[in-house]
């Protein structure tokens, strides 16, 4: 029987994020929320595809991002980001209304039954 690799990927990952930080190449933890952010949003519509959660989600997730980093870099005031951000949101939720969009998935809405897994 193996032993479990956690310890030794997560010496290396620590390893790793203290060499970048100690040498400067490590971004400032808000630019990496930001980029956390985009990644998710259009890896979830990658793996998701269109339907009426993800035209919500994903473009307020990349927003989210996009808006940290302005928030951060280029000092926008952050009531002007929400504003635009609960803008953004209402006419996602509207649009996400239409017959047109498909209603999520039934592979990620319900559980295998019991009997199935047997």
């Amino acid at each position: 029987m193996k032993k479990s690799a956690a310890l030794p990927i997560a010496l290396i990952c620590l390893g790793a994020v203290w060499f970048l930080k100690s040498t400067a190449l490590l971004p400032s933890t808000s630019t990496l929320l930001a980029l956390l952010l985009l990644i998710a949003g259009v890896l979830l519509g990658l793996l998701d595809g269109l339907n009426k959660s993800t035209l919500v989600s994903c473009p307020l997730l990349i927003y989210a991002g996009v808006a940290i980093y302005l928030r951060d870099n280029m000092g926008l005031h952050l009531s002007h980001l929400l504003s635009l951000g609960m803008v953004l949101a209402g006419l996602l939720m509207l649009l996400s209304r239409s017959d047109r969009i498909p209603e999520r998935s039934a592979r990620w809405r319900s559980l295998p039954d019991q009997q199935d897994l047997r």
